[in-house]
């Protein structure tokens, strides 16, 4: 008895948390340089989510066709 527990897909799916680690690190020293790092990070913060949910719903449309 084999229980193998393979992907449904052979394509790997494309990674957002880099996208999420980056941009609040960058919005952190853009916003620093202004004097604004708390915002920085924020807005960071919430362009790379928006990055990543867009990454991923990209790519689960993709492995649906």
């Amino acid at each position: 008895m084999h229980n193998d527990h393979r992907p449904t897909s052979t394509t790997p799916s494309m990674a957002g948390g880099f996208f999420i680690a980056m941009l609040t690190i960058a919005g952190t020293v853009i916003g620093g340089l202004q004097g604004q790092p708390t915002i920085g990070l924020l807005a960071g913060l919430a362009i790379g989510i928006v990055v990543a949910l867009a990454l991923w719903l990209f790519d689960r449309a993709k492995g649906r066709s």
